[in-house]
């Protein structure tokens, strides 16, 4: 398992980019987390689709359902994890698994293990039942499997904002704009700036935003905040969606998409560590 966001250059922000497995088909999913590590990309949030999402917008929705119907579920992602990372130079696998569709009837220490078996290299879960939170971070350390935490900007109190960044291990996930995935926030990604601030003296892990994020300028505005990385879903997985509908090429049209939000500096200007 490796680092999140770590050996970029100056200026160049880390790019994560959310999918569900089996959206598009897992075989050209393949093809596509190739290329994702081919571009440079840090990581892949891999969802285990689930239905009726009251976080993600319409888009993502979709996606899960045409995912669901593609018959893919926890242990078809886990056996995909596991086929594809040994594959994989650069990208990292953070895998996005809903507690009551995909977790619950399962012992909480046999999950972990299945998901740090698979390979991947870090993990959140949607909807993890407060109760459970002390014995789910215990057992994934001993698992040694990091943790994705997650928080909202403007919205999460400061014992929501201590408690999400003392657990982040993988990195912590700021919500910019509450509400369901797809919504950038109102006032802009510079007033993300304060909450940026304040999480990084709480913690050693990446911090990287998401909801909203269409364009190189979205991108460029979150690093500027401070933080390491930016998040990508509904945009990209909208484009998958038209490309799939057109029958085009699903592969190509994401790397297109990607060319076209990416930041890569000359890289031979500046250290490889942003300081």
């Amino acid at each position: 398992m490796g680092e999140f966001f770590t050996g970029r250059h100056r200026g160049e922000p880390g790019l994560a980019v959310f999918l569900n497995a089996g959206d598009p088909p897992l075989p050209v999913l393949a093809d596509l987390t190739l290329m994702l590590d081919e571009r440079g990309v840090d990581c892949l949030e891999l969802a285990v689709p689930f239905p009726g999402s009251v976080t993600d917008g319409p888009v993502v929705r979709r996606s899960a359902e045409r995912a669901l119907a593609q018959d893919v579920d926890l242990d078809t992602t886990l056996r995909f994890v596991a086929e594809i990372r040994p594959r994989l130079r650069r990208l990292r696998i953070a895998l996005l698994a809903d507690w009551s569709h995909s977790v619950k009837g399962r012992p909480l220490t046999s999950f972990l293990g299945d998901v740090a078996a698979s390979g991947a290299d870090g993990l959140l879960v949607h909807a993890l039942p407060p109760r459970l939170r002390a014995d789910y971070h215990a057992a994934a350390a001993q698992a040694g499997l990091p943790v994705v935490t997650t928080c909202y900007h403007g919205v999460s109190s400061p014992a929501v904002l201590a408690e999400a960044a003392a657990h982040a291990s993988a990195y912590l996930y700021l919500v910019a704009s509450y509400g369901r995935s797809g919504t950038a926030p109102a006032a802009g990604y510079g007033d993300l700036a304060r909450t940026v601030t304040r999480l990084r003296g709480l913690t050693r892990a990446p911090i990287a935003v998401g909801f909203g994020v269409r364009t190189r300028t979205d991108v460029a505005a979150i690093y500027a905040s401070g933080a390491d990385a930016a998040i990508v879903g509904s945009a990209g997985v909208a484009r998958l969606e038209h490309a799939l509908a057109a029958g085009r090429d699903a592969v190509a049209e994401f790397q297109d998409f990607i060319r076209s939000i990416q930041i890569v500096p000359d890289t031979t200007i500046g250290s490889s560590a942003r300081d």
